[in-house]
Formats: structure tokens, C-alpha cells, sequence
């Protein structure tokens, strides 16, 4: 009789297969169900399933260690010997690697034999009824409703022949909604990003939609230029998301990024914020738990094979406005003399003091604008980490603490680093949901808004 086919059989079959010298073994079995809509209807709704699999062969050579990587989607025992066979292959073929450790030994989770969790259509119970209200509203009030949900769980189980087997579960959902006016000439977008759905109101986010609907029905024409600018947290993320990923420490050790330090090294140490600013990533931050040891399916500048299953806690990246540290494998801390800091899958912008909501700040603001969100944001220079994109789906005219309407939108020209030194005022931080990362690759942060007084809107956008 055939063994179980299970993920943990998956990680035991690998790693008694393979013939190479070490063997590490990463097992993701995903489940996702959705919904979209479009015109106030229901269009489409789906559930998929499947179980990747990574095989990290290691070989050791006079020269030091070479590792060989492959991954794929599997369903048999047969399938995981031919990744197998081809790592074992790209490790005996390859050049010693330049971040060779010893691997991590010996650590086990106490729910290493459980099953794999899985999701379903039954995540929507509740929200699918509101959405069908939402959609009867928004038709009888003028207004057409897009959007889509998306519900993941992801049970990950790492193993290897130096006696790891980890197992975590994540589940990660969003949701996105834009609404437009019958017309077609008004646009709003609102989006939040959730664990479970049980905090997902589609009938609130629908009644933000529609104020922001009629913001808009005054349209006021500006130039481009430095403005007064209220930055929602989902903005927010978007853009320290990109300061988070562009802080590698070999990188900003080797000169190349915004964490360099003149002259050589890195820029750990010094100021980079206004006091009080806090930039931190935490695996048991509530709300935005994550996996708690590393995971890498090939080595980078970021992220090494030999650092999986590395054990990650709280790291502040930025604290009280210093720069503390910065992604780091045990490779490159041995070239930074720093300790070693993985990347960890959440972030967290706090201000000391900060306190109140978005609406506060706007109520403070003379003359200025109220940015939604960001799009298509690319960088430009890494030396200052100047960042270009363009604004989306609602800029609204904030005149005597109020919105009067919404203006047209604009090419930006920003540094996120610049901005955490230049913002006059914070609110309290949020969960925070990144229209531009969020969807696909980054979903699980926190952040305040941010008003900062001179914000670079380089030129007038023709996006509508």
C-alpha cells in the first residue's frame, strides 16, 4: 500500500531521497476563494487548491558548499523525487555558494503532524448578503459597484535532514471595491486587508465610497507643484513598503541605496526620521501575524538557503528616528558586523504621541489635498530612494479644514525616507491595506497618515 500523501509525507519523502549532502525541504499547501463583481453583480466566484513544493539540495566540495533550488507544483510522491533528481543535479553542477552557513538544527513545531487548513466559499457567509444590500444601495442611489475578494490560507511546513520540521498557517484575505458614478465621470476606491472577513463591512466601505462619490462632484482643475498633502495609511504603505524592501544590508554595504553611508558601509546608526518614529516588522503583531522562522527558496542579496527555518522576533528597522537595521542573512551580517535581521512578512509604521484619525488632519489643514491611493510606483534613484507614481481614484481639495471637491490627478515625485523628516503631523496607526503591493505580495501592514506640508506633485496626470 501507497504511504499518505500529505505535505509532511511530501517533506519526509524529499529529504529521504535525496543523496546530496543536506537536504532542506519547503512544502506550501494553499487554498483560495473569491468572489468579483462587476455593475452591481455578482460576476464570478472560484475555489483553488494545490501544494507547491521546494527541494534545496546541498553539496559539499573542497571549495565550500553548493546548493541547487527547484520548485513546482506536485500531487504524487513521484512528482517530489523528480524535484529531487533535478536539485540534487543543479547542486553537484554549481559553484560553491558565497553565503554558505552551517543549517539550522533541530527545531520543531508542536503541530507538526497536523493537516493542512484549508479555505473555502463559506469565508463570504457573512459578507456575501452585505454585498447584495450593497449592491441594491448603490443602484438606487446612482452609484456602480467593482470590486473583488480574495481569501488565502497557506499551510507551510519546512523540513530538513538537519531535524527541522516547522509548520505555520497563514491566512490572508483583501478586499477591493471601486465605485463610479452612473456617468462614468466620478471614481472612488476603497480597500482593506483582513485575516478572516469577519471585520469586513461591505455596507460601510460602500457608504465611504458615495461620500467620496460626492466630493467629487465639485471638479477643481490645479497645476503641478509642492502641496499641502494628507496621505491616507494605505498611501502610507504603499510608499514605506518600498523603503522596507530597498533596505538590504549588502546592498547599502556595498554603496549602492539610500542606507549607504558616504565614504563606505552602511548608514545603521544614524538619524533618517524625526524623533519619535518607529518603523518595525513583528511575527506576533496582532492582526498581522505572520511566520515566525525564515524562509527562503533561493539565496539573494536579501534572503539565503542556509538561514531557513532562523528564528524571527521584533526587529525595529527605524527607532525614535534611527536607523537600528536593516534585512540581513547571516552572510551579510558577518560583512556589516551587525546582528542578523531577516526579512519578516509584516510592517509597522508607529509615531510616539500620535493619536486621532485621517479626519483630524484633514480638519487641520488650511488649503491642501487628500490623497486615496498611489499607483504604479517605480523607483527612480537609489541613492535617495526618490520614488515616481501616480495618483488614483479620488484627490480631493481640502480648503478651511474641509473637502470642497476633487482635483485632477498628478505624477509624484517622493522619497519615503525623505518624508519621514519633513511630515508635520500623524494620526494613530491602523491596519493598513497597499493598493499598489497589497493584491499580490505584500498585504500586512499598519500605519498612521501622514500630512506633510510640501509634497511633490512634479506634474499634472491625464489618468482618469
Amino acid at each position: 500500500m501507497s504511504a499518505p500523501v500529505s505535505p509532511q509525507s511530501f517533506v519526509e519523502h524529499a529529504v529521504a531521497t535525496s543523496v546530496a549532502d543536506d537536504c532542506v525541504v519547503i512544502v506550501r499547501d494553499r487554498t483560495s476563494a473569491n468572489l468579483r463583481w462587476a455593475n452591481n453583480t455578482l460576476t464570478t466566484n472560484g475555489v483553488m487548491s494545490g501544494i507547491e513544493v521546494t527541494v534545496i539540495s546541498f553539496v559539499r566540495t573542497a571549495d565550500g558548499v553548493a546548493t541547487g533550488s527547484m520548485t513546482g507544483s506536485v500531487t504524487t510522491q513521484a512528482g517530489v523525487s523528480a524535484l529531487v533528481d533535478a536539485a540534487d543535479a543543479a547542486a553537484r553542477a554549481a559553484a560553491p555558494a558565497e553565503d554558505a552557513n552551517d543549517l539550522v538544527r533541530d527545531a520543531v513545531s508542536p503541530d507538526w503532524d497536523d493537516p493542512a487548513v484549508p479555505t473555502d466559499i463559506h469565508v463570504y457567509d457573512a459578507v456575501a448578503p452585505a454585498l447584495g444590500e450593497s449592491f441594491r444601495r448603490a443602484g438606487g442611489e446612482g452609484r456602480v459597484l467593482y470590486g473583488f475578494v480574495n481569501h488565502e490560507s497557506t499551510t507551510t511546513y519546512l523540513g530538513s535532514t538537519t531535524g527541522l520540521r516547522l509548520r505555520h498557517v497563514q491566512p490572508t484575505g483583501h478586499v477591493g471595491c471601486t465605485a463610479k458614478s452612473a456617468d462614468l465621470s466620478r471614481s472612488a476606491w476603497i480597500g482593506a486587508a483582513t485575516r478572516d472577513f469577519t471585520d469586513v463591512d461591505p455596507l460601510a466601505l460602500d457608504a465611504q465610497l458615495a461620500q467620496r462619490l460626492a466630493w467629487a462632484e465639485r471638479q477643481v482643475d490645479l497645476p503641478a507643484g509642492r502641496y499641502d498633502t494628507v496621505l491616507p495609511p494605505t498611501a502610507v504603505a504603499d510608499l514605506m513598503i518600498d523603503a522596507y524592501w530597498y533596505a538590504g544590508a549588502r546592498t547599502a554595504f556595498e554603496g549602492q541605496s539610500v542606507y549607504s553611508r558616504r565614504g563606505g558601509g552602511t548608514r545603521i546608526g544614524d538619524t533618517l526620521a524625526k524623533p519619535g518614529v518607529n518603523l518595525f516588522s513583528d511575527p506576533a503583531y496582532a492582526g498581522l501575524e505572520c511566520e515566525p522562522f525564515a524562509l527562503a527558496a533561493s539565496s539573494s542579496n536579501e534572503a539565503s538557503v542556509f538561514d531557513n527555518g532562523l528564528p524571527l522576533e521584533r526587529t525595529d528597522w527605524i527607532r525614535d528616528g534611527r536607523l537600528t537595521a536593516l534585512l540581513q542573512t547571516r552572510h551579510s551580517a558577518a560583512m556589516t558586523e551587525q546582528p542578523v535581521t531577516p526579512a519578516i512578512d509584516n510592517l509597522v509604521l508607529s509615531i510616539d504621541g500620535a493619536s486621532g484619525s485621517i479626519d483630524d488632519l484633514v480638519a487641520g489643514t488650511e488649503r491642501g489635498l487628500l490623497l486615496t491611493c498611489l499607483w504604479y510606483i517605480r523607483e527612480v534613484d537609489p541613492q535617495t530612494l526618490l520614488l515616481t507614481g501616480i495618483t488614483r481614484d479620488g484627490v480631493y481639495l481640502v480648503e478651511g479644514g474641509e473637502i470642497t471637491g476633487a482635483v485632477n490627478n498628478f505624477r509624484f515625485n517622493e522619497s519615503p525616507v525623505d518624508l519621514l523628516s519633513r511630515f508635520t503631523h500623524a494620526s494613530a496607526t491602523v491596519p493598513a491595506f497597499s493598493r499598489e503591493w497589497g493584491d499580490d505580495y505584500f498585504s500586512r501592514t499598519a500605519m498612521p497618515a501622514l500630512r506633510v506640508p510640501d509634497f511633490n506633485m512634479s506634474s499634472v496626470s491625464q489618468a482618469r
